[in-house]
C-alpha cells in the first residue's frame, strides 16, 4: 500500500536534525537516571502494478519509502515509547504513529496512556507481510487510538483492557472533520470515533506451549457532526496462532458493524475512513476472516542470515444487498540480516483500495465485475 513519495521538505528535514541533536545531548547528560535510546528506520521502495500500463512500460518505479525516529526513555519504572514517522506531502506527510507514556506495576502489569495500541486481534501484526491484512484497512489490525490500556502477561494468561477517548485528534475544533494524515485508518468525514472500550483476553496452555488461543471485543460511540447525535460500533474476534522456531501460523475470524446517526439523506451502509492522506468508504457491517502461514528458515550466508516464507490470505463479506465482496493474498519472502530487511511480495487485491481498485468503494459496494489485480513489491528497510 506504499506509492511513490516526493523527498522531504526542509521543514521535515531541519525537525529530523534538531530532534536527533536534542535527544543525542540529553541522553549523554542524563543517562545516571535516565535511560534513553534513540532508533529508527530508513525505507526504499520498488513497485510494479498490474494496472498501471506506463508504469509497467518503464519497468515499475523505484523511490523513497519513509523515514522515522523511534525514542524510548524510562526512568523509575515510568517510561515513554513514541514513533514518528515522516512520508511526503502527498502521503499524509509527518505524524505520529504511536507515542505513550507508561508505568510498571510490576513484571507482570503495565498502563500506558496517549497514542496507545488498540488491543484488538493478533498482535502487533494479524499478517506476515509488508502489506499487512485486511483488518488493518478497516482499523482492525495495528490500530492506535488515544486513550488508556492496562496490560497483564502471565504464562498462561494475557489481559489487555483499554479505554480510549477518541482516534487521535489534530485540530480540536468545534465542528472539524478528522484529519486523513494518520498511520491507523479511523473513521473521518461527518463521524468521529467516541468512547471506545477494549477486551481482550489470550489463553496459552502449558500443556500445548506453542499454541494460544485470544478473544478479543470492542464497543464504541460515533458522534455525528451535523445531527450532533451519536450512534455506536463494536467487533469482536476470535484469533489463534502457532509459533515455532520453524513455523508461524495465525489465523482469525471477526465480525464489525458501525451504526451512525447520520443527517437524513446521507448512507448508513457506509462508513468513511482515512490514513496516509486519503479517506475511503468502508461497508457498516462485514466479516473477516484471514490466515497467515510462514516458514523460517536459517540461512547464514555472509549476506543474509535468515528467511522467511509466508503467505497471508484474507476475505471480507460484506453484510448488504449489492455489496461486492473483497479478497486479499500476499505470497512473499523476508530477508533479514542484522540491520537490514528486505520484503518481497506479490500482493493480489480483489475490490481492494490499494490493489488495482477505484480506490473510493473497492470495500463498500464494490465492483462486481472487477478483475484480481496484482502488485510486485520490494521494500528495503535499515533499521537502528
Amino acid at each position: 500500500m506504499r506509492l511513490n513519495r516526493s523527498p522531504f521538505s526542509l521543514k521535515s528535514i531541519l525537525s529530523i536534525l534538531i530532534l536527533i541533536i536534542f535527544l543525542q545531548d540529553n541522553k549523554s547528560y542524563a543517562q545516571d537516571s535516565l535511560q534513553l535510546d534513540l532508533g529508527g528506520a530508513l525505507r526504499f521502495n520498488y513497485n510494479l502494478s498490474s494496472w498501471k500500463e506506463g508504469q509497467k512500460n518503464r519497468g515499475g518505479d523505484f523511490g523513497y519509502d519513509l523515514f522515522r525516529l523511534n525514542v524510548k526513555g524510562s526512568y523509575q519504572g515510568i517510561y515513554v515509547d513514541a514513533e514518528y514517522r515522516f512520508y511526503s506531502d502527498l502521503f499524509g506527510g509527518d505524524f505520529l504513529k504511536h507515542g505513550v507514556i507508561g508505568y510498571n506495576i510490576d513484571e507482570k502489569r503495565n498502563l500506558e496512556v496517549g497514542l496507545a495500541k488498540v488491543p484488538f486481534g493478533i498482535e502487533r501484526y494479524n499478517s506476515h507481510n509488508f502489506f499487512l491484512n485486511l483488518p488493518y484497512y478497516v482499523g482492525l489490525e495495528d490500530d492506535y487510538d488515544m486513550g488508556i490500556t492496562y496490560t497483564y502477561t502471565g504464562e498462561n494468561l494475557e489481559y489487555h483492557f483499554g479505554y480510549f477517548k477518541n482516534a487521535e485528534e489534530l485540530r480540536f475544533g468545534n465542528n472539524t472533520e478528522h484529519s486523513y494524515s494518520r498511520y491507523s485508518y479511523d473513521i473521518v468525514g461527518r463521524n468521529k470515533e467516541v468512547n471506545q472500550v477494549n477486551g481482550k483476553i489470550i489463553y496459552k496452555p502449558s500443556f500445548l506451549d506453542k499454541h494460544s488461543l485470544g478473544v478479543s471485543a470492542k464497543y464504541g460511540g460515533i458522534y455525528n457532526l451535523d445531527t450532533e447525535e451519536t450512534g455506536d460500533r463494536y467487533a469482536f474476534a476470535i484469533h489463534y496462532e502457532y509459533k515455532t522456531e520453524d513455523w508461524f501460523i495465525k489465523t482469525q475470524a471477526l465480525t464489525a458493524g458501525f451504526n451512525p446517526k447520520n443527517a437524513p439523506g446521507e448512507p448508513d451502509n457506509i462508513i468513511k475512513m482515512g490514513s496516509f492522506g486519503f479517506p475511503y468508504e468502508v461497508a457498516s457491517q462485514f466479516e473477516i476472516y484471514n490466515i497467515g502461514i510462514s516458514r523460517i528458515i536459517d540461512i547464514d550466508t555472509k549476506l543474509f542470515k535468515h528467511l522467511e516464507i509466508y503467505n497471508d490470505f484474507g476475505f471480507m463479506h460484506k453484510r448488504a444487498a449489492g455489496f461486492t465482496d473483497s479478497y486479499m493474498n500476499v505470497l512473499g519472502v523476508l530477508f533479514s540480516s542484522g540491520p537490514i530487511y528486505t520484503f518481497i511480495d506479490y500482493a493480489a487485491g480483489y475490490n481492494h483500495s490499494w490493489l488495482g481498485g477505484n480506490f473510493v468503494d473497492d470495500f463498500a459496494q464494490g465492483d462486481p465485475d472487477a478483475k484480481w489485480e496484482a502488485r510486485f513489491n520490494i521494500n528495503i528497510g535499515y533499521y537502528f
